[in-house]
């Protein structure tokens, strides 16, 4: 009997749980979107206008990623160019323009008094005079129309001077001579052992004035390069 009751007892607590619960989960409102249409439209509106605000501001900074790169790549070409022209000024293979002097090489007398007359200049004499030149700090310097650059080679060939690839002419020839001073080199060559240098020769050296404008035309063969290999470049960390 006692039995009996007690199994009533909890079958009768377990319902009445049960229905507690129940009538908890009915008793809880479900809550439901009660926006109508006109707010739901507005609402995806505005979302699509702040997602459009946000791929323009993505693309204004991709813009500014690339005009910075391109930037930095100009002014990267810009650098080199600039390098390479200046590097090309300083190995004579572009024309330059400056302050300087020229001065005239002509025989110094004629057949008429010394009878059969060797006109042309040694290559010897036209070294020296180079050298001469080059101590007075001069920066450019051009024998008839022959840049004189660092492997300008001057020689003698059967009795006739080559200045590079080019003969001497017989006659009159100029040299031109570019300086930061060109009055000071003029004042120099006018006490210069030069003038009886090329007298020896029978060869008149006239010195012009200093003159605010001459012209050197460009190296016009090629350059060789001997004894130089291109850099590997390093590892980063080496």
């Amino acid at each position: 009997m006692v039995n009996r009751k007690l199994s009533f007892t909890i079958i009768t607590v377990i319902i009445g749980l049960m229905v507690a619960i129940q009538f908890q989960t009915v008793k809880q409102p479900i809550i439901r979107d009660t926006r109508d249409t006109w707010e739901l439209r507005s609402d995806l509106k505005r979302e699509q206008e702040l997602q459009s605000q946000i791929i323009q501001e993505i693309r204004k900074y991709e813009q500014t990623l690339q005009d910075y790169t391109r930037e930095r790549n100009e002014s990267k070409e810009v650098v080199v160019r600039d390098t390479l022209d200046k590097l090309k000024k300083e190995a004579g293979l572009t024309e330059v323009s400056g302050p300087g002097i020229k001065l005239t090489v002509r025989p110094l007398f004629g057949e008429d008094i010394l009878g059969e007359v060797q006109e042309n200049i040694s290559a010897e004499l036209l070294r020296r005079f180079v050298n001469e030149l080059n101590s007075y700090n001069s920066e450019h310097i051009s024998i008839a129309g022959q840049r004189i650059v660092s492997n300008t080679v001057i020689r003698e060939i059967n009795g006739r001077t080559k200045v590079n690839n080019a003969w001497i002419p017989n006659a009159n020839f100029e040299i031109i001579v570019i300086t930061k001073d060109p009055t000071k080199l003029y004042n120099r060559l006018q006490v210069s052992r030069a003038m009886d240098e090329f007298a020896i020769e029978n060869l008149l050296l006239e010195v012009s004035t200093p003159i605010n404008h001459v012209t050197i035309p460009a190296y016009e063969e090629s350059i060789r390069v001997k004894f130089m290999e291109p850099v590997k470049a390093e590892k980063e960390g080496n």
